[in-house]
């Protein structure tokens, strides 16, 4: 009779898995250590700042004299406060103005550069060139240029028999002049960004367009722009954010005048906080602001998730 094999592995079995799992637990100790100082970053950088400017929104604070705690008064302050309500009209209208311009603009250079032209990688680089200047770097160039009495912009204007223009003092222009300055700065990233969308786009449904028939707008329409969708819907959200948390354009450029008609909500916060030294009420009007991101987020969120639907099913048909 055959012998049977006697369970001498048995107890090696039994061992490998404590083995395994000291392994593990030295592996997973390691990673923490590696990775502990910049969770220690994070959250003193991100997390207890957050937290700390909340309960601040619920203080008077000065940023001297120790704190009192006065509840939800200085979010009722702000409804009541005419310059915050300015500060978000003019918030309101530099988005309004900014974003959808940004994006169209953006999107007709890219069309126009995704052409077979002379010196195209050339073009590309000079209209990107804009966005990678800082903003204040832009604020202090235009200033010199449209300067009223010795800037560029006047003389040029009165070569050409128009009387001189206010530009960044004058109440009317100033903020449709830092509209006009973030285009020539920002429209640069919507390029880009839509240049490298454009190169995705399947040519098969493109020439199959054009064998039907279709001329360039019908393929615009119908093939280009619905795969530049979730792009769009990308630059859309991106820009919004970019144009509701603009700063330091407006504090190199106008200081949130005259008359407060560049006056933005960061630029608000920032001088309730480290002007005024009401850092309480700094504070609450950052969160009113930061309710509002957060709500752009997820209505942009919400409408890519019932697009997303609608394009599967026209596919499908």
């Amino acid at each position: 009779m055959p012998q049977l094999p006697t369970p001498l592995t048995l107890p090696q079995n039994r061992s490998e898995p404590r083995a395994l799992r000291r392994r593990r637990r030295k592996e997973a100790a390691t990673a923490w250590a590696y990775v502990s100082p910049a969770v220690l970053v994070i959250l003193g950088l991100s997390v207890l700042p957050v937290i700390w400017s909340l309960l601040l929104s619920f203080q008077a604070n000065d940023l001297v004299t120790p704190s009192r705690w006065v509840g939800l008064d200085n979010y009722q302050a702000l409804r009541q406060d005419p310059n915050f309500h300015q500060a978000v009209r003019n918030t309101l209208f530099y988005t309004v103005l900014y974003v959808p311009l940004s994006i169209v603009i953006g999107l007709s250079l890219a069309l126009v550069l995704n052409q077979r032209i002379r010196f195209v990688g050339l073009y590309r680089t000079l209209f990107f060139v804009p966005f990678v200047i800082s903003a204040t770097a832009q604020g202090v160039l235009f200033s010199f240029i449209l300067d009223p009495e010795f800037g560029a912009a006047n003389s040029v204007l009165n070569h050409l028999g128009i009387s001189p223009q206010g530009f960044l003092t004058d109440p009317s222009q100033a903020l449709l002049v830092l509209v006009i300055i973030t285009l020539w700065s920002g429209t640069g990233l919507c390029t880009v960004i839509y240049l490298a969308a454009l190169q995705d786009v399947q040519q098969s449904l493109v020439e199959a367009a054009r064998l039907d028939g279709a001329g360039k707008r019908q393929i615009l329409r119908h093939v280009t722009l619905p795969a530049l969708a979730p792009v769009s819907v990308f630059l859309l959200l991106w820009q919004t954010i970019q144009s509701l948390q603009v700063f330091d354009l407006v504090y190199v450029t106008t200081k949130g005048g005259p008359l407060g008609s560049t006056t933005v909500i960061v630029y608000f916060i920032w001088e309730q906080a480290f002007k005024e030294f009401t850092a309480g009420y700094g504070a609450a009007a950052a969160y009113v602001l930061a309710v509002a991101l957060i709500i752009v987020g997820v209505v942009m969120r919400v409408v890519r998730r019932e697009r997303t639907p609608r394009r599967t099913k026209a596919a499908a048909s």
